[in-house]
């Protein structure tokens, strides 16, 4: 395997759609240097000076405006950010057994929002230390794969990377190549999603594992892992599992009750609509209603307020109502 040119260093060409994912370089980089622009909700004076084409680029920009999800800090995110600087930490000058944080929970509680939240705090940390120098890769995030195996998970660490991986190169070679690379890069944060699709009661689960924990001992980082109810899944079960009990802290996450903090949620997100006849009020006033319609599902509240906004502006009516609100299918979970 060979390293090819320029991988350590940002490029100049505007990202291709496939290089946006979070889980190549590009990608990540891109998603950490995003700072969008919010959109200026023109008054009506003004509104009704723009000729045509200005008017649909106008309403376009406040469509793409809501499509943007908006992170709000919740205690989850919080807390996960906090734990996980303090492990990079305490971690920085550990030679071996190196702690490390999982975050577990019901889909749509947030948990790979809080982890990518936590890789973008260190990475603009480390920049800001390291300023003008372009060959560090502080934060790197991988997905596993569904029925994951042992090499397809070191592939994914080379795929983040823009390694060649080729049909000969056996896992050997593969991990040899991850390990020069991210060393030399000085990595300090691996971020892997979608742990759930391991298990240890496969012998091609505990390879997985195993190949995990191969890497945290190789790559001076603190690893940090997300998955759906990985803790009930067999996660710390026998002595593979028992290993990773000892060495890593778990954050649960759940559906939020509704208290002042899904309030507070329900009125940041009110508070980014980019609508012309909404009442301001009016969605926090239904804060009820949409908990008990998404069951305290972050993600859900998210898609129901950004699905009914979009309907606002495309509908002209440029208010968000209950009816509208009813009118947005949810997933079959919250719907449930």
């Amino acid at each position: 395997m060979t390293q090819p040119h320029g991988l350590l260093s940002p490029s100049d060409d505007g990202l291709e759609e496939p290089d946006r994912h979070l889980t190549t370089l590009p990608g990540w980089r891109a998603f950490v240097t995003d700072q969008s622009v919010a959109c200026d909700l023109l008054g009506e004076a003004e509104r009704e000076k723009l000729s045509a084409a200005e008017l649909v680029r106008y309403d376009e920009d406040r469509v793409d405006h809501h499509t943007r999800l908006l992170i709000v800090a919740t205690s989850a995110i919080q807390h996960t950010v906090t734990t996980g600087r303090r492990l990079v930490l305490l971690n920085r000058h550990a030679v071996s057994a190196r702690r490390g944080l999982i975050v577990s929970g019901p889909a749509g509680t947030g948990k790979t929002t809080a982890i990518t939240q936590l890789g973008r705090a260190h990475e603009l940390l480390d920049r800001a230390r390291h300023p003008g120098v372009s060959d560090r890769i502080p934060v790197v995030y991988i997905t596993v794969p569904p029925a994951a195996t042992a090499r397809m998970v070191a592939v994914e660490f080379a795929r983040f990377l823009g390694l060649p991986v080729r049909t000969r190169s056996n896992i050997t070679d593969v991990l040899e190549s991850v390990c020069g690379v991210l060393t030399d890069a000085r990595v300090g944060l691996v971020l892997v999603d979608e742990l759930h699709n391991i298990s240890l009661a496969t012998r091609t689960g505990a390879e997985v594992a195993d190949t995990l924990k191969y890497f945290s001992e190789r790559i001076p980082a603190t690893f940090v892992y997300a998955g759906i109810n990985v803790e009930r899944e067999g996660l710390f079960d026998g002595t593979r599992g028992q290993q990773i009990a000892g060495r890593f802290a778990l954050i649960p996450t759940a559906p939020l009750p509704y208290n002042l903090e899904w309030q507070g949620l329900v009125a940041a997100l009110e508070n980014s609509l980019r609508l012309h006849r909404h009442t301001p009020g009016s969605l926090t006033g239904l804060d009820r209603y949409l908990h008990d319609r998404t069951g305290g599902m972050i993600g859900s509240l998210s898609h129901l307020i950004r699905g009914a906004a979009l309907d606002a502006i495309l509908t002209g009516s440029e208010e968000i109502t209950k009816g509208g609100l009813e009118a947005i299918p949810l997933d079959h979970s919250s719907d449930s």
